[in-house]
């Protein structure tokens, strides 16, 4: 049986000493020192210069960022998410979970500090509220080579394989659609 994400966060954590020598506060210290700050700049750095797997130096990038806390209440994966200036984008927020929802009743949501996973057994898709005019989705699609707006995920997020920037709902269309449920197949 699959463990949720707050099981294997644990698990890497207690783990994270034994496999790498350190513990995650020590990491920490480390990605903090390095005065980096893109998320993807400290895995980079972790890997390269301490050896540090993706999964260990993705933890240790989430914390030393403090994105791994999350901030939601209970019932509300985006409180707070969608205030201001972003207020505007939370219709394409509502969009998407309302199509990755309509796949099935499986479909967990799990606020971070600046976004939203969704997820079956594994993450499939991410809901990031990146500037006051755009939503960035990313989805996890391996084996599907980048095209037109389905860009290379990169070092924007190691934890899907691309990104779809969105400024309008009109953008939330059938190919969008398609991606989503394929991404969804997969996490199942």
């Amino acid at each position: 049986m699959a463990k949720s994400p707050e099981e294997q966060l644990a698990s890497m954590i207690a783990n994270m000493k034994e496999t790498t020598g350190k513990p995650l506060e020590a990491w920490v210290k480390i990605a903090k020192a390095s005065k980096l700050e893109k998320h993807g700049e400290i895995v980079r750095m972790l890997k390269a210069d301490h050896g540090l797997g993706h999964g260990f130096a993705n933890v240790v990038a989430h914390k030393a960022r403090g994105s791994l806390e999350t901030t939601a209440p209970e019932g509300n994966p985006s409180a707070g998410q969608y205030d201001g200036a972003k207020a505007a984008l939370k219709p394409i927020y509502d969009k998407l979970v309302g199509i990755a929802e309509g796949f099935g009743k499986d479909v967990e949501l799990a606020p971070k500090k600046g976004y939203v996973s969704l997820r079956r057994a594994k993450q499939f898709l991410t809901i990031h509220p990146s500037t006051a005019t755009r939503v960035d989705v990313g989805i996890k699609l391996a084996g599907v080579a980048p095209k037109g707006r389905l860009e290379a995920a990169g070092s924007w997020n190691g934890m899907v394989t691309h990104r779809v920037r969105l400024e309008k709902v009109s953008e939330v269309d059938a190919e969008l659609k398609a991606w989503i449920k394929q991404a969804y197949d997969a996490a199942g």
